[in-house]
Order: structure tokens, then C-alpha cells, then sequence
């Protein structure tokens, strides 16, 4: 018998759903999907200045790779990885992720691999996400570097680890 997929959509902003039923979901096209603590967070695509920070950011790293070949195992968008934080029931898509190690053996990465730096480009609406709630959960799954540019304020914030 065939199991039904839920499909999830912006009228399912703000609703609860399980880590289980999230990554199994169906989602509507045009709108950006997250879960953040068990809640559903539907986002409209980001502005065109969003995605050219992101995508200077891209470069940046892209350069670097050239630079220092063999040091960035992988690096990736938002739709190209997801960190999955099954203790809190999240899942996100960082704006930019740098991972340098190489990816665990067997199936199911995102729910084991952690990248060292994560980038986030603040945009309207997404302040409390990035700098309170995003900054606990990559603390919590180990992510070494935070960055977190503020455009508004023109200025990037850089939080490091340091020790556990």
C-alpha cells in the first residue's frame, strides 16, 4: 500500500510537524521551507541583493578553493545541503556552508555531517532566526564559524568556537 506524502505549502508556516514528517514532506515550489524547532518556516525566495551577497560569498570561497587546493572538501548553498538537528527538530539550509571534512560513510549524510564555517545573509524578517536561533543550533551541532552578515548595518559578524 502506498503511503501519502504530506504536502507542505506557506499556508503551513507556523504549524507543527516532527523532523520525520518534515524531510519526508512534499513542498510546494516558489517558497523556501525550514523547520525550526518543530515549526514550520515558509519564506518567500530572498530579494535579488540577498542572493548577490550570497553569491559573492560563493565566490569568495571559490577563490579561496583555488588558492588552497584540497582544503574545502565541499562547499554549498542552501538547496545543495541541509543540517539536520534531530534533537531539536530543525532543519536548516545555510545561506553558505563550508565543509572540509570529508562526508561520513553510508546513507543519509546531512544528519551527521557538520560544515565549519556556515554563512548567513540577514534579510527582512529573518533577524531573530539568524542571529538567536540559528547561532544556538549551530553552536549545539558543532559548526566551528558563524558568519552572519548584517547589510543593513554593513558589517559582518564572525562567532568562533571556542572550546565546547
Amino acid at each position: 500500500m502506498a503511503t501519502a506524502t504530506r504536502r507542505v505549502g506557506p499556508v503551513d508556516h507556523g504549524q507543527k510537524m516532527t523532523l520525520d514528517e518534515f524531510t519526508a514532506a512534499d513542498f510546494e515550489e516558489g517558497w523556501l521551507y525550514e523547520l525550526a524547532r518543530g515549526v514550520v518556516v515558509a519564506t518567500e525566495v530572498p530579494s535579488i541583493s540577498h542572493g548577490r551577497s550570497v553569491g559573492r560569498f560563493a565566490r569568495m570561497f571559490v577563490f579561496y578553493e583555488e588558492a588552497h587546493p584540497g582544503v574545502i572538501n565541499y562547499r554549498a548553498g542552501g538547496g545543495e545541503c541541509r543540517l539536520r538537528l534531530p534533537g531539536m527538530q530543525s532543519d536548516r539550509h545555510p545561506d553558505q556552508a563550508v565543509y572540509l571534512l570529508p562526508p561520513p560513510e553510508g546513507p543519509r549524510p546531512w544528519t551527521r555531517w557538520v560544515p565549519e564555517i556556515v554563512v548567513e545573509i540577514l534579510s527582512d524578517g529573518s533577524e531573530e532566526r539568524d542571529l538567536v536561533e540559528k547561532r544556538e543550533e549551530y553552536l549545539r551541532i558543532g559548526v566551528t564559524d558563524y558568519w552572519i552578515l548584517d547589510p543593513y548595518e554593513r558589517r559582518l559578524i564572525v562567532l568562533q568556537r571556542a572550546g565546547d
